[in-house]
């Protein structure tokens, strides 16, 4: 079974070539059938970086439920993997992920940790372990057979933000979602720039709206006007 991985990109020039890198060295030879950057047009050169690493490039407009989409529309792997461009996955992550699907597993993520010793966000991340939707975010990468997101027709491109795991929520009713024990090792750049304390609050108030029934719209105004500002 073969692995397309499907990187939504925007202006990631300064961690693009070392997330290839790693995939190269924490991957066999014959599992990855291919690497796929999704361009959202980037001012910077996130495409040179991705050709230099052997990558492949496909533009779109921007946002990221659109580019994992097209990203997987123009896939050839039986098992799509999406992944942040900030995200390390770990040694061996390939035959981590065809073994669960072997297994039965038709989509899963990897557990996370930050890459910082702050104790809260360390707690956060702990949480991943748990197979929950609560629990659960784009940050922890996502593995589904091909044939299983076509069936469920994607990530709802309505969703600028959320749409991770508006997804997420919708494979749990429909698979059993694997929460796979290694982890992946996530930037916490968001944290740092902006705080975390505000992030971390904000994510949560998201998490809350979402669950007592808020829109993509109101999800993207709520997340525009407290962290993006």
């Amino acid at each position: 079974m073969g692995i397309s991985i499907i990187i939504p990109v925007l202006n990631e020039e300064k961690y693009l070539g070392k997330l290839l890198k790693h995939i190269a060295c924490a991957s066999g030879p014959t599992n990855v059938v291919e690497v796929i950057c999704v361009d959202g047009h980037s001012k910077d050169s996130t495409k040179e970086v991705a050709l230099a690493h052997g990558a492949k490039i496909i533009s779109s407009e921007r946002g990221r439920a659109k580019q994992m989409n097209i990203g997987a529309k123009n896939a050839k792997g039986e098992i799509l993997y999406f992944l942040h461009a900030d995200t390390f996955p770990p040694a061996n992550f390939d035959i981590t992920i065809i073994q669960a699907v072997a297994q039965g597993h038709e989509s899963g993520c990897f557990r996370m940790k930050f890459d910082t010793k702050n104790p809260v966000l360390r707690f956060f991340a702990w949480l991943s372990r748990i197979n929950h939707t609560l629990c659960r975010g784009g940050d922890q990468s996502l593995f589904i057979k091909n044939s299983l997101f076509k069936k469920t027709k994607g990530f709802n491109e309505d969703y600028l933000i959320y749409e991770d795991s508006e997804f997420i929520q919708r494979l749990y009713q429909q698979t059993r979602f694997k929460v796979l024990q290694k982890s992946v090792i996530t930037s916490a750049r968001k944290y740092r720039e902006k705080g975390w304390l505000k992030v971390q609050f904000h994510f949560a108030m998201i998490h809350l709206k979402n669950y007592r029934g808020a829109g993509p719209e109101e999800l993207y105004n709520y997340y525009h006007k407290n962290i993006l500002t």
